[in-house]
């Protein structure tokens, strides 16, 4: 463990000798490199996370419209079944209320859920941490 004679001095190294400002600027490069490589890894993740999320929604806009075909010919099915009792015109008029009950209920029930979104509560939680933990007062 041999040590340059030049980087000794009065048994205390260089970096001994930093100055504040130079401490400072190390630290704020390390924050700086720290913070990038955060964001980089953010990047990759999203990107995996956004691939997948992508074949999956792809998946279900399939389903989605199999699903609809489904209800579709259910419906021109029912319709011609109540055609026997009804006659064409009023059977369609029935199936149609049907669907425009079933429309009603989902939006009321989406709508419903819609207000009980709070956003990003936790994020702006912890964002508004940070300052305080930059300058050592964590517990604040």
């Amino acid at each position: 463990m041999s040590q340059d004679p030049q980087l000794r001095v009065s048994g205390r190294t260089q970096e001994d000798e930093r100055s504040v400002g130079e401490l400072f600027s190390s630290v704020s490069q390390d924050l700086s490199t720290l913070m990038r490589q955060e964001v980089a890894l953010a990047k990759a993740e999203l990107r995996q996370s956004a691939t997948q999320a992508g074949a999956g929604v792809g998946m279900l806009s399939g389903a989605g419209v199999a699903g609809h075909f489904v209800l579709l010919f259910l419906s021109i099915a029912a319709w011609w079944g109540i055609a026997q009792w009804t006659g064409q015109a009023w059977s369609g008029v029935i199936i149609a209320v049907v669907w425009a009950v079933i429309a009603l209920i989902l939006y009321s029930m989406g709508r419903s859920r819609l207000r009980q979104v709070e956003g990003l509560p936790r994020t702006v939680e912890t964002s508004k941490e940070i300052p305080d933990a930059l300058a050592g007062r964590e517990e604040a």
